[in-house]
C-alpha cells in the first residue's frame, strides 16, 4: 500500500509541475521603464504587484530604456515581456523580422512629449529652419518633430537634426549648443521650470502611443504569464484611481520630481490598457513616418502586431 501511495504521490507531482511549466516560465523577465512618467510601473513595483501575480515564479526586472535593446532582448529570449516600448521600436523590429507580439497600449501620451526652446526668438516650427536641433533618432519624438514641420510644409531637412537623449539634449539646450530639444517627462519639466519654454506638442499631431509586447513564440509557450500580466497591470490601474495621492507620492519619489511637476504632468497621460480602433490607426501613421524618413526599409501589416 505504500508503494502505491508513493507512485500515486509521483504521478500527481510530476502532472501537476508539468501542467505548471506549460503556462508559466520558471524564470521571468519583465522590463522596468520608469520614464518619463510611467505611474503604472512605478506603483506596480512599489506594490509587488507582479510578486503576488507570478508565485513559484523567479521573477526580474532589467531596466532596459531603450526600444531596440528592448526588441532585441525580446527576441533573444532573454526577457519574456516588454512592459513599456515605444511604438516606432515594435515596428521597426517587427519589420526587420523579428518576432513581436503586441498585447496591449500602456499609454498614450501627446502632451507629454515636446520641442522645447529657449531663445526667445524663435516664435514658431517655422523658425526652426536652419537650427540646430537635438533629439532621440527614430522615436516618438523624432516623429513629433517630422510631424511639426510637415504641418508647415517642411522636413527635417530643413534643420540640423543631432542625435542626444534627453538629458544630453536638455543638458545642450541649456548651455545654447543647440537651439531646440525633443524632451520628455522630467526632462522636459525640469527645462521648462529653467527658463526654457514650450514650442510645440504632440497635440494634433501624434498620439505617441507606448505599447506593451511580447513574441508569439513566448505567449504560445507561455500563455497564462501573459494573460497574468494583463490581469497584474489591469489591478494596477484600479489601484491608481481608487489611489491618487498614494501613486503620486510613489511616483515622486521614484523620479525626484517635486509633487508640483508630477501633480502638472499626470493628467497628460491615458493609461487605458485596451487597444483601440485609433491605436492602430497611430500604428499606420507612425509607420508611414518611419519608411518616409528611412528609419524602416519594409512595409508590414500593422494589424498582424496585434496579439489575437
Amino acid at each position: 500500500m505504500r508503494k502505491i501511495f508513493l507512485a500515486v504521490l509521483l504521478v500527481l507531482s510530476v502532472t501537476v509541475t508539468g501542467a505548471f511549466a506549460s503556462d508559466m516560465p520558471a524564470r521571468l523577465g519583465i522590463t522596468y521603464v520608469k520614464a518619463p512618467l510611467n505611474i503604472p510601473s512605478i506603483v506596480a513595483k512599489y506594490n509587488k504587484t507582479f510578486e503576488k501575480e507570478y508565485k513559484g515564479v523567479d521573477l526580474f526586472f532589467p531596466e532596459i530604456t531603450e526600444g531596440p535593446k528592448q526588441t532585441e532582448a525580446l527576441a533573444a529570449g532573454e526577457i519574456g515581456i516588454a512592459s513599456c516600448l515605444g511604438s516606432t521600436s515594435a515596428i521597426l523590429a517587427a519589420s526587420e523580422g523579428l518576432d513581436i507580439k503586441i498585447m496591449g497600449i500602456y499609454s498614450r501620451a501627446p502632451k507629454a512629449f515636446m520641442i522645447v526652446v529657449k531663445n526667445p526668438a524663435i516664435k514658431s516650427v517655422r523658425d526652426l529652419k536652419g537650427k540646430k536641433v537635438a533629439g532621440p533618432k527614430g522615436t516618438i519624438l523624432h516623429q513629433l518633430l517630422a510631424s511639426a514641420l510637415d504641418k508647415e510644409g517642411m522636413s527635417v531637412k530643413d534643420l540640423e537634426f543631432v542625435q542626444m537623449d534627453l538629458s544630453s539634449g536638455a543638458n545642450a539646450l541649456a548651455t545654447g549648443s543647440v537651439d531646440a530639444a525633443l524632451l520628455a517627462g522630467p526632462a522636459a519639466y525640469k527645462a521648462l521650470t529653467s527658463g526654457s519654454r514650450m514650442l510645440k506638442n504632440g497635440e494634433g499631431l501624434i498620439d505617441a502611443t507606448i505599447v506593451i509586447a511580447t513574441t508569439e513564440k513566448f505567449a504560445k509557450k507561455n500563455p497564462k504569464a501573459v494573460s497574468k500580466f494583463m490581469e497584474g497591470h489591469r489591478k494596477t490601474l484600479e489601484w491608481i484611481k481608487k489611489n491618487p495621492d498614494k501613486a503620486a507620492d510613489m511616483t515622486q519619489k521614484e523620479t525626484g520630481l517635486p509633487m508640483e511637476g508630477v501633480s502638472m504632468m499626470t493628467p497628460w497621460y491615458d493609461f487605458d490598457s485596451t487597444v483601440r480602433k485609433s491605436d492602430i490607426e497611430e500604428l499606420a501613421k507612425t509607420q508611414k513616418f518611419m519608411l518616409e524618413n528611412g528609419l524602416q526599409r519594409k512595409k508590414i501589416d500593422v494589424n498582424l502586431l496585434m496579439m489575437r
